[in-house]
């Protein structure tokens, strides 16, 4: 019988440029003082519960930083960490929901900024939880024995597309204002290894697992059509520029209307990963999950208390609240977070969960601490 290899995560990183902005600094940055305007600000803030997040943007609101920037300092500080440098990389998965250009893909842009040698690349494209489906393929790729370390990094940049000038002129309800007040800017990225880190813990990925349900739901996250679904010589390719522009196509949309179904259809998720077994609800010593606003979290909560009555909701980590909702880069802005704070300790089990509004998906990765390889041979 053969052998089932593993993948470790054996550094991490993250960046948030800028210095962190509260919620009065915002207008500074994304301008959208009119009366209007301020009303849907303060509602989409007092429910999302952020207070302070990270923007590329200068005191006037001009941008400071690419995309790719940001993707290659946090893949960096994740290659220090491990004590490696790009060189000793045979594979560099990317996740973004919208590079800096069109073409080429993002990989290739963040792979040219970061050097090393040649090496398989992958852009992930998607919303949030295009980061775990970039981990899944990083992972399996460690697992098959086609490369010993590969990093994986989720990288996004907003906040250009949240500024006053993408509104003016067009219709701008709730439906794009709700997102303008709760992304922001930041990349966190890991390194996976075939083997564990040689002297201190590393976290083994047991299993990866991405769903999507756009077949039962409409679109909820937009950007390039005028409305809810793309129609045939109406999208932002096929209309001049300033057509689209003035159509507001270019701005990033959310169906607030039926984000309710997502909490319920994420925790049909969870619930049936603890019914074919991947998951111990009793063994769970951690749960990392990216949201986008508080009121989500106490709607799972809600949710989880059903099926775990005595469910310790210590053991559940975010940073939205002073890191802010930076889509693909959450998750791993959140376990950088986690592990830099020594928040794990081996023989524990960590679940990251992330919901993807976009049309609705969900990714979820479960990781167990294992002790440096150091100690594992003292102990046989």
């Amino acid at each position: 019988m053969g052998t089932t290899a593993s993948a470790y995560l054996t550094g991490f990183g993250r960046y948030l440029p800028g210095e962190p902005v509260d919620n009065a600094g915002i207008v500074s940055r994304l301008g959208g003082d009119d009366a209007v305007t301020e009303r849907i600000r303060r509602r989409v803030l007092d429910a999302n519960g952020i207070r302070t997040r990270h923007y590329a943007l200068d005191d006037d609101g001009e941008p400071t930083e690419l995309n790719e920037e940001l993707a290659v300092k946090a893949l960096r500080a994740a290659l220090d960490d491990r004590g490696m440098d790009a060189a000793d990389l045979r594979m560099l998965a990317t996740a973004t929901t919208m590079g800096d250009v069109l073409v080429p893909g993002f990989a290739s842009m963040v792979h040219g900024r970061l050097g090393g040698g040649p090496m398989q690349l992958l852009s992930a494209s998607g919303v949030c939880a295009s980061s775990l489906a970039a981990l899944d393929a990083a992972v399996s790729k460690v697992r098959l024995g086609d490369h010993p370390r590969v990093a994986v990094v989720g990288s996004e940049l907003a906040s250009r597309s949240l500024r006053q000038t993408r509104f003016d002129g067009i219709r701008a309800g709730m439906d794009s204002h709700f997102l303008r007040w709760m992304l922001s800017d930041g990349a966190g990225a890991v390194v996976v290894e075939f083997q564990p880190h040689p002297s201190r813990p590393s976290l083994r990925v047991d299993w990866v697992r991405h769903v999507s349900l756009a077949h039962e739901h409409d679109v909820c996250m937009r950007a390039g059509m005028d409305g809810i679904d793309p129609v045939v010589g109406q999208t932002w390719q096929d209309v001049p520029i300033d057509e689209a522009e003035a159509a507001g196509m270019f701005v990033l949309r959310q169906d607030v209307g039926v984000l309710d179904g997502l909490a319920g259809a994420g925790l049909a998720q969870f619930e049936e990963l603890v019914d074919i077994g991947l998951v111990d609800v009793h063994h769970l010593d951690h749960v990392l999950c990216h949201y986008s606003t508080n009121m989500f979290r106490d709607l799972a909560f809600d949710g989880l208390r059903r099926r775990i009555p005595t469910l310790d909701t210590s053991r559940w980590f975010s940073n939205l609240e002073t890191c802010g909702n930076t889509g693909a880069a959450s998750i791993f802005i959140a376990l950088e977070e986690a592990w830099r704070t020594r928040r794990f300790s081996p023989g524990e089990t960590i679940l990251l969960a992330v919901p993807e509004s976009g049309r609705f998906a969900f990714a979820f990765a479960h990781l167990t601490v294992v002790a440096p390889t150091e100690q594992q041979g003292a102990s046989t």
